[in-house]
Formats: structure tokens, sequence, C-alpha cells
């Protein structure tokens, strides 16, 4: 490189750290975080203080009988104040709680997360059926994750939550996940379908999906995992807490960092880096208080920089090397920060209710900086029609030189807010003693804020060069917000053999999109369109249980979906609404269990959104797709046996799929085929998906073999055979894992993920076709103090 080469990439930089710090012209303005952030202090203050006072005043008068308990500190993970808060705000709650609930669920524990060493959330949720995935980057950074055909892109049709608040970057507003929750720090993984319709919105279509981060151990722990693997992969992980008396803490740390299993024809940099930290402060009574009270102030930074593309590659360079990315693809770079902020009082002031408060506020921005196109050609018309734009895939290559400016490399930006306060009341009447009532209200208010600019740069030489730095939102200026308010009310309650559990919930809803010129930078001109969307809808739904035996459950629910329409809606797009149904059967017998669900989702109309990583366009617009069928079953069962001096356990998951269009419409929709026809099958959503695990434990070792098998996948609606132009591909991937437990304090792992190192194309979405992860070893230690 020369001097003048690098004095110029030096400039640019500095462009872009200049552009990115310069926030003059977000409508987020400073007043109204300082307002919100005042507000969170003061409640925190307030809610200290109150819950202080109370404390002490109950404890005041059992001080005595209690001396001997405030000595030694409580075992908090286990604790009832802890168990009823995760109750009241998780989908589940508790292993407990899941034989209870009248639908479909599904709980992964700490000890199987744990002993699977998985951070990809995709190879985690493979075990559970009725859910959809499609694979982008292969280590789960940006997952596609839909519920009984909701569809799966960016994960944005399901309802997505952290420890029970929602975790999208703006749920209403822009629910794409760009931000997901990092796996690896997580203790718990909790899916809820059909029936979390009622307590977990707004994505009711479908169902929801949390994610329970570690909590404040009971006593002094200190917990290490530390290991390394191919592509210069290391992972390091560390927690340190304590509950001592009243109070407790929590720090925690995650670090991965990858080189990438993709190779640029330049020899650049493909990998990876997420940092991720996260604190917890507790407050609580005295087990033996009379008001039973908890404020828990969690905090957590997220970070992460990756060299990673929405450029796949053409059938014939896929055939011939799929781990290739092209050298126009080089600077393609993605940087994002995530700050968030949940303060939790709980207070039970007797038997018969108690009361959860969350304030959240989270915070993210992003930019992605990739190639878009080549001379005026979008990089998906190119890679899907080679023998149409010759010329511009061997610009693409960096096989031949360019025009100056001929490559548009586009910054992403974006930042994004979610804030508000979720209430739930839990209560038993005192002459409904069979009846259990939950009372939620919820106010939430997110916002997105697109900034964004197309660089021009030079194919020469083999390598990118410089043309022209776009101006400042000369490619994307506007502002999207929502505000919503969502009341549910559900009865659990019993008689006999027969629970069942009726509820309603009822979301208000105000969607703003703010179209600034982009030829005005600071927005002094005001908005050139504005469009807005008011809407309020009920949601009903109930679920009952019969109680064969204490082994054998029947259930069957009926329920209303709903997705909001979100910023990009007009007068002509109608919203999205389904009626689910599910039939199911659950048995529970020692260390035996099995679960088969029928369901059923009829919808009145399907939204369709134009996005990029849809591969479609920038707009974000939304329009109709009709009526929408979607059935399948889903099934499951896991087993241990004792097999001479050693354990056996087993797990199976299925699910099978089928979804149809009833009917038929032309759209420009990229996964969608210009027109789309009654019977035309959705696309990314497989018809046969199964995940088996065997296993073997005797004395410190134990061992494990997973088997994740996916159909091949339409990548654009339509019937019959599918074209292999138009397909993922058929796979069965194979993990294997080995530990030994041989020490008091320490463990040791071996994990070979894809172990017969398959070759399978994932995605032909956002451009081009994409490969799975290739075999990939990783091995590590646990450390416990």
């Amino acid at each position: 490189m020369t001097a003048d080469l690098q004095v110029e990439e030096n400039w640019v930089l500095l462009m872009r750290m200049s552009l990115n710090n310069n926030k003059a012209h977000r409508s987020m303005s400073f007043r109204t975080n300082l307002d919100f952030l005042s507000s969170i202090v003061f409640l925190a203050l307030g809610g200290l203080l109150v819950g202080s006072s109370l404390a002490l005043c109950a404890d005041e008068t059992v001080a005595e009988s209690s001396s001997e308990a405030s000595k030694a500190p409580e075992n908090v993970a286990s604790s009832p104040v802890d168990l009823t808060i995760s109750a009241r705000v998780n989908v589940i709650g508790s292993q407990a709680g899941l034989e209870g609930i009248a639908g479909s669920v599904y709980v992964i524990g700490q000890k199987e997360l744990e002993e699977s060493h998985y951070s990809d959330i995709h190879r985690v949720l493979q075990q559970i059926p009725g859910i959809n995935l499609q694979e982008e980057d292969g280590y789960g950074l940006r997952p596609n994750i839909g519920m009984r055909g909701t569809g799966v892109e960016r994960s944005q049709k399901i309802t997505l939550m952290e420890d029970g608040v929602l975790i999208a970057p703006a749920p209403y507003s822009a629910p794409a996940a760009y931000y997901f929750p990092t796996t690896g720090r997580m203790v718990g993984v909790e899916v809820r379908k059909g029936s979390a319709a009622i307590r977990q919105g707004p994505y009711t279509n479908g169902g929801a999906l949390n994610l329970i981060s570690a909590g404040i151990p009971g006593t002094w722990s200190v917990n290490v995992d530390a290991a390394l693997g191919g592509n210069d992969t290391q992972r390091l992980q560390a927690l340190v807490g304590d509950t001592r008396n009243r109070f407790g803490w929590m720090l925690q740390s995650f670090r991965l960092s990858t080189d990438g299993f993709k190779r640029l024809d330049d020899g650049g940099d493909t990998g990876t880096t997420v940092g991720d930290y996260v604190g917890k402060l507790r407050f609580s009574s005295l087990a033996s208080s009379q008001v039973q009270q908890s404020v828990e102030l969690k905090l957590g930074l997220t970070e992460q920089v990756g060299n990673e593309t929405y450029l796949g590659l053409t059938n014939a360079d896929f055939s011939a090397n799929p781990f290739r990315r092209y050298v126009g693809s080089s600077l393609d770079n993605i940087t994002t920060e995530h700050e968030q902020v949940q303060l939790r009082h709980f207070v039970k002031p007797a038997a018969s209710f108690d009361f959860t408060t969350t304030l959240y506020n989270n915070n993210y921005s992003r930019d992605w900086f990739k190639n878009e196109s080549v001379g005026g050609v979008s990089n998906r018309a190119i890679l899907s029609r080679p023998e149409l734009y010759p010329q511009r895939l061997r610009i693409l290559r960096g096989e031949i030189d360019s025009e100056p400016g001929a490559l548009h490399l586009r910054h992403n930006s974006r930042e994004y807010f979610s804030r508000g306060v979720d209430s739930v009341l839990g209560f038993t009447p005192e002459r409904l003693s069979s009846h259990f009532f939950e009372v939620g209200v919820r106010y939430h208010e997110d916002e997105e804020d697109r900034f964004q600019q197309a660089d021009l740069y030079q194919m020469l030489d083999g390598g990118l060069v410089l043309s022209e730095l776009g101006a400042p939102g000369s490619n994307s200026n506007r502002v999207g917000d929502a505000l919503a308010t969502a009341i549910y009310v559900q009865d659990q309650f019993r008689a006999g053999r027969f629970s069942v559990t009726p509820g309603v919930r009822w979301e208000s809803i105000r969607h703003r999109r703010f179209d600034y010129s982009r030829e005005d930078p600071d927005r002094s001109a005001g908005p050139d369109r504005l469009r807005q969307n008011d809407l309020s809808v009920l949601i009903p739904g109930v679920g009952m249980a019969y109680e064969l035996s204490s082994s054998h459950r029947l259930f069957a629910g009926i329920h209303k979906g709903f997705s909001p329409p979100g910023t990009g809606s007009t007068e002509e797009v109608d919203l999205e609404e389904s009626l689910n149904l599910e039939l199911g059967y659950r048995f529970r017998a020692g260390l035996l269990h099995a679960d088969v669900t029928a369901f059923f989702s009829d919808y009145d109309n399907l939204l369709g959104v134009e996005t990029v990583s849809g591969g479609g366009a920038t707009t974000g617009d939304l329009f109709n797709g009709g009526a929408v069928v979607v059935r399948g079953l889903e099934a499951s069962m896991g087993q241990r046996w004792r097999v001479g001096e050693g354990l056996v356990p087993f797990r199976v998951a299925y699910t099978f799929t089928q979804s149809e269009f009833q009917t038929s419409f032309l759209t420009s929709f990229a996964d969608w085929s210009p027109e789309v026809q009654v019977g035309d099958r959705l696309p990314y959503i497989p018809e046969h998906q199964l995940h088996l695990m065997v296993g073997y434990e005797r004395g410190d070792w134990s061992g494990n073999l997973k088997m994740s098998y996916m159909a091949e996948m339409r990548t654009v609606a339509g019937q019959g055979a599918i074209l292999a132009a138009e397909a993922t591909d058929e796979r069965t991937v194979f993990d294997f894992g080995l530990q030994w437990n041989g020490l008091e304090r320490a463990s040791f792992y071996l994990q070979v993920r894809n172990l017969l190192d398959e070759t399978f194309l994932v995605s032909r979405r956002p451009y081009g076709a994409r490969p799975g992860l290739d075999r990939t070893l990783l091995g590590g230690a646990s450390f416990r103090f």
C-alpha cells in the first residue's frame, strides 16, 4: 500500500468516526433521554427507600426470631421470592410451572446449556420442536428464528425477550433483531407457543422466546470458562458474585473472537469479536419478613465488531469453493453497541397477592458498511443472474478494474431506543381459592433513526479504492417511532381434573414515520412526509387441560394471533391477524417425558416487508400477502437409561410444517416471487426437521453425539418440485462433545461441530449462496471457586 493510499484510508476512517459521533442530526433529543433516565433514577431511589423502610419495619417485629437466619446468606437462586418473580416476568417461570400450562412449552435449563458449550442460538434451539431456523453467518450472531411458520427473517415475527423484557432494538417500530442477546452468557431458554398470546406480546402469531441471564448467586461464587478452537476462535466467560444478608451482587463478562471460516480472495479478515458485560445489584428483605420485597438493578453493555457481509456467491462459485468471499466485500464491516438498564421491584404484602414492576431502557446503535451494487445493478441481480452481468461479476471478484465510483458501499447506520415500564399483579381471591389471576400493564415506546449514506469506490488492481464520500443522510434520512400500551388479564382455575386458562390482551399502538429530505442532514426544514397509523386490537384466547392421570395430560388452546404492522404501513396495508389452534398430549413419568402437539394457524392476512436482509429493497415498506394457512406437528421425547455402570441420555425432537398461500397476488418482495399463486408454499420453512441426541455418562466422563436434520427449503414462494436454484440444501449435521469432571473445581471439554465436515447451502439471501459452518474443533476448561 502506498503512503498516499494509507493517508487516504486514515482520512476516511476519521470522517466515518466524525459522522458517527455527530449526534446533532438525531431526533432522539438529549432532553428526552435525560428525562427518562431521571425518571429511572428517581424511581430507583424511591423503590430502594420504600423497600428498605417496609422491610425494616417488618424486620423489627421478628428481629429476635430471625437473628440466626440473618447470619447466613439465603440461597437466593431458589428462594420463594425469586421463583415468584420468575413466574411473573418470564415465559414459563420454572420447570414446575411448565406442567400447569395448557399449551406447548419448552425449557432448556442451565445444566443443558453448560454441558452443550454452545454460544450459537441456532444450535441451542434445534432441540426444540416447532421452531424454524435459517442460518446466516455460521455463529448465530444475527439469528433468523420463526415459530410455526411465522417467517424467520431477523426473528422479527416472534416476541423476543431477555429476562422477560422486550429486547429487539425497536420491538414495535423496527423489530428486525440485528441485536440478539449473547447466548453464551445465558442460563436458560424458554419457548412458549400458542398460549403465549395472552401474557407475551406484541407478536402472538407464533410464540415467545425468552433468554434468561445468570442470576445473583446465593453464596460467594467465581466461575471461569475458557476455550480455544479452529479459525483462531477464543472464548472467555467469567462470573463473580455473592449474597450477604439482604444484599447481593454479580459481575459477568463474556468475550468471543474468531477469524471466521470464510476466505476473502485478497486474504483479508472475515472474523468477528463480541464483548458482553453485565452487572446486577439486589437488595431484599429477609426471608422471615412479613412483607417480602426485592429491588434489583441490571446493567449491560454489548459490543460487536465483525467483518461480515451480505454478499454471497453465484451457484457456480459456491460449487467450486463455498467458503470463498469476493474481494468486492473486503471492506464490509458491522459495528454495534447495545446498552441495557433494568430496574425491577417486587413486593408481596400478603400471601394472596404480589406485585412486580420492571422499568427498562435499551439503546442500540449499529453501522453495517457493505457492498450494495456495481454500476447501478444490485448485487442480488448480479449473483442470481450472472449470465446477464458477467462484467459486473468480474468486478466483484476483483478480476478486472471498474470505472471510478462504480461500486456503492453503504453505511446502514441506525440508532434505536426501546424503553418502558411493565407491571404484573398476581392474586388469588379469598372466596375463589381455585382461581389465580394475573393482570399485566405495559407502557412502551421505541424508535429507529436511519441516517445513511453510500460511499463510492473503484475496483483497481484487485482492491477497493475510495472515489467519493457520500453526503451524510443522502441514502436514507428518516425516523420511525412507536408508542404502545398493552394490558392483559388472565385467569387460571381448576375444576376437578380440568384446568382452564381464559384471558384477553389489548394492544393500543401509535406508529409514526418521518421522512426527511436527503439534502437536509440537519433536518432543519422538518419532515417532507409523515405517516401515522393508530390502531388498537383485542387478542382473546383460552387454554384447557385435562389430567388423565398423574403422568398423562391432554391440552388444547384457541388464541388470536397478531403482529404489529410497523412504521412502513399505509392505508392500503391490512393488519396481520390469525386464528391459532393447538391440541396436545404431555407425558411425565420419572426420567421419561414426551410431548406431541398438532397446530393450525389461519392467517387473514400475512404481511411482507421490503428489507435488504430479505433480499429486497431498502424501503421497509409493508404490503399485504393475503390469506395463509400453516399446519403441522411437533413431537419430542427424552429419557435416561441405565446401561451397565453408566447412564444413556436420549432426546429426540421432530417438526412437520406445511404452509400455503390461500390467495394469488403480484408482489415485488424478493422472497415471494413476482406472482404468488394459491397453493404456493412459504419460503424458508422446511417441511421436516429432526434432532437426535444420544450420550453416555460414566464416572467422571460424559459424551454425546447430536444429529440435526433439515429438509431443503424454498428460497422463493412456489409449489411442486423445488428448483435447485431456488432451494437450500437438505442437510444432516453431527456435533460431538466429550467432558471430564475428574477434579473437584474444574472440568475439561472437547467439542467438534459439523463432525463429518459436511458442506451445505443455508441461504440465498440477502445476495447469493451462503454456506454453513465447516468442521470446527473447540476445547476448553471450566473452573469453579
